[in-house]
C-alpha cells in the first residue's frame, strides 16, 4: 500500500484541501487562514499523506468543490469516498447528506427520521462535527431546528457556514452595516 497523497487547492471560500488513497478521498480541509496552515491541519491529521498531484479522478473532486464554492450547481455524489474507520451510523448519515442538493437544506432533525431514528437529531449532529469530507459530503446544508445555523466545526464557525449556503443559493446574502 503507498502513502496517501494530498493537495492543497484554492476556492472563493480559501485554500481547502484533499487527502486521498488507491480506495478513493480520504480527507477534505477546509480553509484555516492560508495555504499553510490548511496544509499543516491536514497532514496532522494524515501525517504519513505525501504532497502529490492529483490523480484524474481526485482532479475532478477538486474541479468539482472550486465550481460548487463559485456557485456553480455541481454534483459531487460521484467523487469516490474511502469510507475506512468512519463508523457504520456516521456512514449511513454521510451517504444521505449527499444526496441533499446544493441550494437545499434539512434539519437535523429531518435527517434522524429519515433515517429511521426519531428524536436522533444529536446524533446525525455529532456525525456531521466528524465529517471527514465537508463540502463532498455537504454537512453545512444541514441546519438545527426551525432552520437555525446549529454548529459547524470549520474555522469561521457557522459564518463559513452561512457563507457557504449564500454561494449554492440556500440563503439570502445579507447586507452588512459596513
Amino acid at each position: 500500500m503507498t502513502a496517501p497523497g494530498y493537495a492543497v487547492f484554492g476556492t472563493a471560500i480559501g485554500d481547502c484541501g484533499i487527502a486521498w488513497n488507491e480506495r478513493g478521498v480520504i480527507a477534505v480541509q477546509l480553509p484555516e487562514g492560508s495555504e499553510e496552515k490548511t496544509r499543516a491541519r491536514l497532514t496532522a491529521r494524515l501525517p504519513e499523506a505525501v504532497r502529490s498531484v492529483p490523480p484524474a479522478e481526485v482532479q475532478r473532486a477538486i474541479d468539482g468543490v472550486v465550481s460548487l464554492m463559485d456557485g456553480k450547481r455541481t454534483d459531487l455524489t460521484g467523487v469516490e469516498l474511502d469510507y475506512e474507520g468512519v463508523p457504520d451510523f456516521h456512514r449511513r448519515v454521510y451517504e444521505f447528506i449527499r444526496s441533499i442538493p446544493a441550494g437545499k437544506t434539512l434539519t437535523y432533525g429531518d435527517i434522524a427520521n429519515i433515517l429511521g431514528l426519531p428524536g436522533g437529531a444529536q446524533a446525525v449532529g455529532q456525525a456531521m462535527g466528524r465529517n471527514p469530507f465537508p463540502i463532498i459530503v455537504p454537512c453545512h446544508r444541514v441546519l438545527a431546528a426551525g432552520g437555525k445555523d446549529g454548529g459547524f466545526s470549520a474555522r469561521g464557525g457557522v459564518a463559513t457556514k452561512r457563507r457557504m449556503l449564500v454561494i449554492e443559493g440556500a440563503l439570502a446574502d445579507e447586507p452588512t452595516l459596513f
